[in-house]
């Protein structure tokens, strides 16, 4: 069993599956809400080491998805800076796991927490794709 620490958007339904796959694979998930967590630019970039920055960006976020911000024409400083302000514009979930740290549940070290299968589908997109987005959290 590994501690995981689950930087989630509270009442994202693809951050419930994500916690209960964890959760499943024998792992103790402590929830935290991204969106009120004290970030400083250094303690959020940690998460993003060694991905190109239009990574960074969550693209369900409603600014991405209208085009008004465009991840890919966005320089490492400046993204961080937006997300500092905005933190529905962060990839989600963060994770922290055995000394690592990733945004995304595509990446180490959350791939290594998994048991894949065959019957493991799709566990970053958004499970509302073409539905109105979230309602915020309280």
């Amino acid at each position: 069993m590994t501690a995981v620490v689950f930087y989630e958007k509270p009442g994202c339904g693809t951050n419930a599956r994500q916690k209960l796959l964890l959760t499943r694979a024998g792992h103790d998930v402590e929830a935290r809400n991204l969106l009120t967590e004290p970030w400083t630019g250094e303690r959020l970039r940690a998460y993003f080491a060694g991905t190109p920055v239009w990574s960074w960006f969550n693209p369900a976020s409603p600014r991405v998805k209208s085009g008004e911000i465009e991840p890919e024409a966005i320089e490492a400083v400046a993204a961080i800076d937006l997300m500092l302000e905005d933190p529905l514009l962060i990839r989600r979930p963060l994770i922290e796991a055995g000394g690592q740290c990733c945004a995304g549940f595509d990446r180490e070290p959350v791939l290594s927490l998994l048991q894949r299968d065959d019957g493991l589908d799709d566990v970053q997109s958004c499970t509302r794709p073409e539905a109105s987005p979230c309602p915020e959290p309280r």
